[in-house]
Protein backbone atom coordinates (compact mmCIF):
# COMPACT_ATOMS: atom_id res chain seq x y z
CA UNK A 1 0.00 0.00 0.00
CA UNK A 2 3.14 2.82 1.03
CA UNK A 3 4.42 1.79 -2.64
CA UNK A 4 1.49 2.73 -3.97
CA UNK A 5 1.17 6.00 -2.04
CA UNK A 6 5.10 6.90 -2.39
CA UNK A 7 4.82 7.83 -6.79
CA UNK A 8 1.85 10.04 -6.23
CA UNK A 9 3.23 11.44 -3.05
CA UNK A 10 6.19 12.79 -5.35
CA UNK A 11 4.83 13.61 -8.42
CA UNK A 12 1.48 15.48 -7.15
CA UNK A 13 3.80 18.48 -5.68
CA UNK A 14 5.91 18.28 -8.80
CA UNK A 15 2.03 18.59 -10.83
CA UNK A 16 1.49 21.46 -8.35
CA UNK A 17 4.30 23.21 -8.34
CA UNK A 18 4.83 23.27 -12.16
CA UNK A 19 0.52 24.44 -13.14
CA UNK A 20 0.98 26.67 -9.98
CA UNK A 21 -0.79 29.90 -11.87
CA UNK A 22 -3.21 27.47 -12.98
CA UNK A 23 -4.00 26.14 -9.09
CA UNK A 24 -4.01 29.55 -8.13
CA UNK A 25 -6.51 30.56 -10.27
CA UNK A 26 -8.80 27.72 -9.43
CA UNK A 27 -8.58 28.23 -5.66
CA UNK A 28 -9.36 31.75 -6.11
CA UNK A 29 -12.20 31.05 -8.17
CA UNK A 30 -13.80 28.37 -5.95
CA UNK A 31 -13.18 30.93 -3.56
CA UNK A 32 -15.46 33.60 -5.32
CA UNK A 33 -17.99 31.44 -5.97
CA UNK A 34 -18.12 30.30 -2.73
CA UNK A 35 -18.62 33.61 -1.31
CA UNK A 36 -20.72 35.20 -3.80
CA UNK A 37 -23.49 31.93 -3.30
CA UNK A 38 -23.30 33.42 0.54
CA UNK A 39 -23.70 36.77 0.26
CA UNK A 40 -26.70 35.98 -2.29
CA UNK A 41 -28.04 33.51 0.29
CA UNK A 42 -28.11 36.35 2.93
CA UNK A 43 -29.14 38.39 0.52
CA UNK A 44 -32.15 36.70 -0.56
CA UNK A 45 -33.39 36.23 3.40
CA UNK A 46 -32.61 40.03 3.46
CA UNK A 47 -34.80 40.87 1.10
CA UNK A 48 -37.31 38.10 1.76
CA UNK A 49 -37.31 39.16 5.62
CA UNK A 50 -38.41 43.13 4.28
CA UNK A 51 -41.48 41.35 2.83
CA UNK A 52 -43.04 40.04 6.02
CA UNK A 53 -45.63 41.39 7.66
CA UNK A 54 -45.22 42.79 11.09
CA UNK A 55 -46.56 39.80 12.77
CA UNK A 56 -44.67 37.43 10.55
CA UNK A 57 -41.45 38.87 11.08
CA UNK A 58 -42.12 39.46 14.93
CA UNK A 59 -43.12 35.96 15.17
CA UNK A 60 -40.47 34.11 12.72
CA UNK A 61 -37.46 36.25 14.33
CA UNK A 62 -38.38 37.89 17.63
CA UNK A 63 -39.98 34.72 18.75
CA UNK A 64 -44.04 36.13 19.45
CA UNK A 65 -46.62 34.30 19.72
CA UNK A 66 -49.83 35.37 16.97
CA UNK A 67 -53.15 35.58 19.51
CA UNK A 68 -55.50 32.21 19.52
CA UNK A 69 -58.36 31.36 17.01
CA UNK A 70 -56.97 34.72 14.84
CA UNK A 71 -54.33 33.33 12.78
CA UNK A 72 -55.21 31.78 9.38
CA UNK A 73 -54.06 28.01 9.84
CA UNK A 74 -55.91 27.37 13.09
CA UNK A 75 -59.16 25.74 11.36
CA UNK A 76 -57.73 25.74 7.57
CA UNK A 77 -58.17 22.39 6.19
CA UNK A 78 -57.42 22.15 2.72
CA UNK A 79 -55.31 19.54 1.49
CA UNK A 80 -51.53 20.62 0.90
CA UNK A 81 -48.21 21.64 2.86
CA UNK A 82 -46.88 24.37 4.71
CA UNK A 83 -43.78 25.89 4.24
CA UNK A 84 -41.35 27.99 6.12
CA UNK A 85 -42.81 32.11 5.20
CA UNK A 86 -39.05 32.55 4.89
CA UNK A 87 -37.36 30.53 3.37
CA UNK A 88 -40.02 28.45 2.00
CA UNK A 89 -38.64 25.16 3.23
CA UNK A 90 -41.32 22.20 3.43
CA UNK A 91 -42.36 21.98 6.87
CA UNK A 92 -45.68 20.14 8.10
CA UNK A 93 -48.35 18.55 5.68
CA UNK A 94 -51.89 18.48 5.91
CA UNK A 95 -52.50 14.84 6.30
CA UNK A 96 -50.74 15.62 9.75
CA UNK A 97 -53.03 18.56 11.12
CA UNK A 98 -55.74 18.13 13.48
CA UNK A 99 -58.16 20.09 15.79
CA UNK A 100 -56.23 20.16 19.16
CA UNK A 101 -58.44 23.52 20.30
CA UNK A 102 -55.84 25.62 21.20
CA UNK A 103 -56.08 28.02 18.53
CA UNK A 104 -53.10 27.26 16.37
CA UNK A 105 -52.55 24.58 13.83
CA UNK A 106 -51.45 21.52 15.39
CA UNK A 107 -49.27 18.26 13.57
CA UNK A 108 -48.56 15.25 15.03
CA UNK A 109 -45.24 15.15 13.06
CA UNK A 110 -43.24 17.58 11.06
CA UNK A 111 -42.63 16.28 6.84
CA UNK A 112 -39.21 15.34 7.74
CA UNK A 113 -37.13 15.61 11.37
CA UNK A 114 -35.04 17.25 9.36
CA UNK A 115 -36.66 20.30 8.84
CA UNK A 116 -36.49 21.29 12.41
CA UNK A 117 -34.47 22.26 15.49
CA UNK A 118 -35.57 22.47 18.70
CA UNK A 119 -34.41 24.07 21.57
CA UNK A 120 -35.35 24.59 25.68
CA UNK A 121 -37.33 27.39 25.87
CA UNK A 122 -37.77 28.98 29.64
CA UNK A 123 -39.27 32.52 28.51
CA UNK A 124 -42.62 31.47 30.35
CA UNK A 125 -43.67 29.75 33.46
CA UNK A 126 -42.44 26.38 32.62
CA UNK A 127 -39.92 24.68 30.25
CA UNK A 128 -41.41 24.18 26.84
CA UNK A 129 -39.52 23.03 23.63
CA UNK A 130 -39.02 25.42 20.83
CA UNK A 131 -39.48 24.19 17.48
CA UNK A 132 -37.51 26.13 14.67
CA UNK A 133 -36.79 25.84 10.91
CA UNK A 134 -33.89 24.51 10.63
CA UNK A 135 -32.48 26.54 7.05
CA UNK A 136 -33.65 29.89 8.04
CA UNK A 137 -33.96 29.33 11.76
CA UNK A 138 -37.31 30.82 11.78
CA UNK A 139 -38.97 30.62 15.35
CA UNK A 140 -41.98 28.38 14.54
CA UNK A 141 -43.93 28.03 17.81
CA UNK A 142 -43.30 24.75 20.28
CA UNK A 143 -43.66 20.88 20.27
CA UNK A 144 -46.06 19.69 23.37
CA UNK A 145 -46.36 15.67 24.49
CA UNK A 146 -49.91 15.98 24.60
CA UNK A 147 -50.84 14.96 20.94
CA UNK A 148 -52.71 12.18 19.81
CA UNK A 149 -51.37 9.08 21.54
CA UNK A 150 -52.12 7.10 18.28
CA UNK A 151 -50.09 9.49 16.23
CA UNK A 152 -47.06 9.66 18.13
CA UNK A 153 -48.18 11.65 21.23
CA UNK A 154 -46.65 15.13 19.95
CA UNK A 155 -48.50 18.22 19.33
CA UNK A 156 -46.44 20.93 17.04
CA UNK A 157 -48.06 23.84 18.11
CA UNK A 158 -47.08 25.85 15.10
CA UNK A 159 -47.66 30.24 14.40
CA UNK A 160 -50.07 30.54 11.11
CA UNK A 161 -47.54 33.68 10.80
CA UNK A 162 -44.46 31.11 10.46
CA UNK A 163 -46.30 29.53 7.75
CA UNK A 164 -47.60 29.81 4.24
CA UNK A 165 -49.70 27.15 2.87
CA UNK A 166 -49.47 25.61 -1.11
CA UNK A 167 -52.36 23.60 -2.14
CA UNK A 168 -51.66 20.43 -3.35
CA UNK A 169 -52.85 21.82 -6.44
CA UNK A 170 -50.13 24.06 -6.59
CA UNK A 171 -47.16 22.14 -5.18
CA UNK A 172 -45.41 20.73 -8.62
CA UNK A 173 -45.89 24.42 -10.13
CA UNK A 174 -44.33 25.71 -7.04
CA UNK A 175 -41.51 23.38 -7.06
CA UNK A 176 -42.76 21.27 -4.43
CA UNK A 177 -43.39 17.78 -7.00
CA UNK A 178 -41.56 15.88 -4.34
CA UNK A 179 -44.01 15.64 -1.81
CA UNK A 180 -46.81 14.68 -3.85
CA UNK A 181 -46.15 11.62 -2.98
CA UNK A 182 -47.61 11.71 0.47
CA UNK A 183 -50.81 12.58 -1.09
CA UNK A 184 -50.74 10.27 -3.50
CA UNK A 185 -54.00 7.31 -3.11
CA UNK A 186 -52.28 3.67 -2.52
CA UNK A 187 -53.05 1.86 -5.70
CA UNK A 188 -54.82 -1.16 -4.97
CA UNK A 189 -53.03 -4.37 -7.50
CA UNK A 190 -55.97 -5.32 -9.89
CA UNK A 191 -57.85 -8.32 -9.38
CA UNK A 192 -55.61 -11.58 -10.71
CA UNK A 193 -52.64 -9.01 -11.47
CA UNK A 194 -49.58 -9.75 -9.32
Amino acid sequence: MMGLWRPFKTVYPAFIMKNYSVFFLLFVGACCVLLSSESVAMTNKSTRLKALTPIQYAVTQKEATEPPFQNAYWDHKEVGIYVDIVSGEALFSSLDKYDSGCGWPSFTRPISEAVLTTHRDRKLYSERVEVRSKDADSHLGHVFPDGPRDRGGLRYCINSAALRFVPVTDMAREGYRDFLVLFEKKKKPSDGAH
